[in-house]
């Protein structure tokens, strides 16, 4: 593989482990925001 494959595909791992993280911090359930989307409904 060429260096410019092997940059491109860091790139998409590290943007899948990013994409992951973020949902997974976002799905989290949380203490604060439980009680406000308790509240809502």
């Amino acid at each position: 593989m060429s260096v410019v494959t092997k940059i491109i595909l860091v790139i998409i791992v590290l943007h899948l482990l990013v994409g992951f993280g973020w949902l997974i911090y976002m799905l989290a359930p949380r203490k604060k925001e439980a009680k406000k989307e308790e509240g809502a409904e």
